[in-house]
């Protein structure tokens, strides 16, 4: 770690640093300088923050320490971390697609659209059964009846489910019920909610908040880690000044967290957009930009969804885009999951 001194420190500002540092047990070596002196601080900074050093009045910057997401960072684990979700491994050579209807609005629907997402070869729905909504008049989810709903869903169909929590008393019975559990971008600083869901072993998706950097999402991810290594990092878009969409989709996020952490890195392209029609460019950049998969919103009739209508996309436009994501991952030697054949009776 180097210390950078302001112009006007003095010997004994450069003295009560030595002392501090000899304090924590850490070895040093100063340079002196007319301008601006330096302080190299040699020894296990494992343990230490910039906040510590950059509060003493003699400090102007520092330069070298870890960075502060120690679990996430890829220096902790080279190699990257495998997710398996179904009979694949999110983080390998495989594009996992979780895809479904933004929420899950009673057990006749929810069927309807894990038959739907089945029949192009996915293995995971996406279905939240609670709502953070704007408005309190909004549709709020069908709650811990609708996590009862997806597990009979899974039991019929044989489909994984994945769906948001919002509150620390629901996690445990969303991790019973559910097989991936989200925490959504409204609740990305929600330190509570973290450190409960860090307890259970389920793959957690982790969304991006709308106005936090990635340094900011990583240390969320921390949280998570601490207990639960199944952490799936989820970039669905930040707020900006654009108006044309709902969202500013950072694709290059998705760059740096793939550089910066072992974790696998997917995308969401239905929030960015707030618009069906642009869910699919954005699904493809982010699979070009090196994205793990991708979390999708389509639903059997969208002119009729209680939830997110004018983002989902109709079955025939989620079919389109799976075989658009089939080609961008072949040229990337990625596999993307293919449809499931239909099949003809003898008696026709």
């Amino acid at each position: 770690m180097v210390l950078i001194l302001h112009q006007g420190a003095t010997s004994q500002d450069i003295d009560f640093m030595i002392r501090r540092i000899q304090a924590r047990g850490l070895d040093y070596a100063v340079y002196r300088a007319a301008v601006r002196s330096q302080i190299h601080v040699l020894g296990d900074l494992s343990g230490e923050t910039e906040a510590d050093w950059r509060t003493q009045p003699a400090v102007k910057e520092v330069y070298g320490l870890p960075k502060p997401y120690r679990l996430a960072n890829r220096t902790h684990r080279r190699s990257s971390t495998r997710i398996p979700i179904g009979s694949q491994e999110l983080g390998s050579s495989d594009l996992i697609v979780i895809a479904g209807p933004c929420a899950l609005e009673s057990e006749e629907q929810g069927l309807a659209a894990a038959r739907m997402v089945q029949s192009l070869g996915l293995e995971v729905m996406r279905a939240s059964v609670f709502k953070p909504r704007t408005s309190p008049y909004s549709f709020q989810g069908l709650g811990r009846e609708g996590l009862r709903i997806l597990s009979r869903i899974r039991e019929a169909t044989g489909i994984l489910v994945e769906t948001e929590v919002m509150d620390v008393r629901d996690v445990e019975l969303a991790a019973e019920l559910a097989d991936v559990i989200r925490v959504g971008t409204r609740n990305m600083q929600n330190f509570d909610l973290l450190r409960e869901v860090a307890l259970v072993q389920r793959p957690v998706i982790l969304k991006r908040g709308m106005a936090n950097t990635i340094r900011e999402f990583l240390l969320a991810a921390e949280y998570i880690l601490q207990g639960n290594e199944q952490v799936i990092l989820c970039e669905r878009g930040i707020r900006s000044f654009e108006t044309a969409y709902r969202n500013t989709l950072d694709v290059g996020a998705i760059g740096i967290l793939k550089q910066e952490t072992h974790l696998p890195v997917i995308a969401d392209p239905s929030h960015a957009a707030g618009n069906k029609i642009l869910v699919r460019p954005l699904a493809l950049a982010a699979i070009a930009a090196g994205a793990d998969g991708l979390l999708i919103e389509v639903h059997p009739n969208p002119a009729e969804a209680l939830s997110d209508g004018a983002q989902s996309l109709y079955p025939s436009q989620f079919e389109d885009i799976m075989a658009a994501l089939r080609h961008v991952g072949a040229a990337l030697g990625r596999s993307v999951a293919e449809p499931v054949p239909v099949r003809v009776s003898a008696g026709g």
